[in-house]
């Protein structure tokens, strides 16, 4: 019998005056009920009741237990109300991650239309460019640009997004423009520290400039610079400005999914159930449909992706 439930019949033992009537109260046998409180007396080596053969009286031990009994049964009565109350109404703080510029550009709006919608709900939105550990970390939900291991995380696809290649049209204008990756060996290439894990590598191109971040690679780029590659998603605003051009579209590697994460679990708090159904909502309308993912700002597509798209 585990200690909260000694608690409660103790109080109903000590409010009803009698064995048999808390044993009423309680849908138990009052030999149950007798032997609880003989449990819990000798386990806190302190009498808190007086027997007769007609009632039961509290000790003073007993009286002051009573009391500290009440608070602790209400307390946990309340965390529970506290707990059921978060599963069916949002509420409380949400911790999302996504990464950098993808978080910025279309994780932040569907966290402020969330806020907006929910006023009891608080959001922490970590935009990391690296891999954390949701479960480790506390994290409830996750935005992840990766085909994604074996793990104990769900995960939810939204979309997919590329790998492109640009530079400046005013580099290209000096310098020409690659028409296949061994052409990348006559021109400047911006790459960006620790992105070159599998399937990333720059084939056969020598780096001028390394940058630790995207967006400097981005800047960088923009500037002049030469050629980098980035996701689609970063460089999508840019070439609709004229301010990069994509080349190499022919020789773009395959997709790369986005997927919603979170850990597993049967019993999601609200707030976490509800932002994810609306992050999956507005991600998978913007990503979802591949074909058009692959479009550049103009809608023209390369002759080997309209093969691909069917």
């Amino acid at each position: 019998m585990d200690r909260l439930d000694s608690l409660a019949i103790f109080v109903a033992v000590a409010e009803e005056g009698s064995f048999v009537s808390a044993a009423r109260r309680l849908h138990r046998s009052p030999a149950a009920v007798t032997r609880a409180v003989a449990a819990l007396e000798d386990r806190l080596a302190t009498r808190l009741l007086n027997r007769t053969t007609r009632a039961v009286a509290l000790t003073d031990a007993g009286a002051r237990y009573l009391d500290r009994c009440r608070r602790a049964l209400a307390e946990f009565e309340a965390l529970e109300l506290s707990a059921a109350s978060e599963r069916t109404e949002p509420r409380g703080l949400l911790t999302v991650t996504a990464p950098e510029i993808f978080g910025r550009l279309h994780v932040l709006p569907i966290a402020q239309a969330f806020l907006g919608a929910h006023d009891a709900v608080r959001i922490s939105l970590l935009l990391l460019d690296r891999v954390v550990s949701l479960v480790d970390e506390g994290i409830d939900v996750g935005v992840r640009i990766a085909h994604l291991p074996d793990s104990s995380l769900r995960a939810i696809h939204v979309g997919d997004v590329w790998r492109v290649a640009c530079a400046s049209p005013r580099y290209l204008a000096t310098r020409g423009t690659p028409k296949t990756p061994k052409h990348l060996g006559a021109h400047d290439v911006i790459t960006v520290l620790g992105a070159s894990r599998a399937g990333e590598r720059w084939p056969q191109a020598g780096s001028r400039l390394t940058v630790n971040t995207m967006q400097a690679a981005l800047d960088a780029a923009i500037a002049g610079g030469g050629v980098v590659r980035v996701f689609s998603y970063q460089a999508e605003a840019y070439e609709a400005a004229g301010d990069l051009r994509r080349v190499l579209r022919d020789h773009e590697p395959p997709p790369i999914p986005i997927h919603v994460i979170h850990p597993a679990g049967r019993h999601l708090p609200a707030k976490t159930r509800l932002f994810i159904d609306q992050a999956v909502a507005s991600l998978r309308a913007k990503f979802g449909n591949t074909h058009l993912s692959r479009r550049d700002p103009q809608g023209e597509v390369g002759t080997q992706r309209k093969r691909r798209s069917g």
